[in-house]
């Protein structure tokens, strides 16, 4: 006989997931305390989003929060465009701006 140990997360009396390790059990609840506090904001957005949708986006959001935070604190996100070269949008230096008006 063998014995095989599981870890469950738990919502509201529902089973969410069933994990092998304490460690992802504790990511995955940590990431539903993140979707539901992102819910609740969402919740007063201005913008009408149906509750399906606000789970949606609130869990995306809360797997995408090392990418979130390191765009709100004014950082680039991963998946973000490349800029322009810079030189083909720089004008030469002391050449005045010409009105196009």
């Amino acid at each position: 006989m063998a014995v095989e140990i599981k870890y469950v997360v738990v919502r509201g009396g529902v089973e969410k997931m069933t994990f092998a390790s304490k460690k992802e059990a504790d990511a995955y609840d940590k990431l539903l305390d993140t979707a539901d506090e992102l819910m609740t904001l969402l919740a007063g957005a201005p913008v009408a989003l149906a509750p399906e949708q606000q789970e949606s986006l609130a869990f995306y959001l809360a797997e995408q929060r090392d990418q979130l935070q390191q765009v709100l604190r004014g950082g680039k996100g991963q998946g973000n465009p490349p800029k322009e070269d810079k030189q083909d949008t720089e004008l030469p230096k002391g050449k005045p701006l010409k009105s196009v008006a």
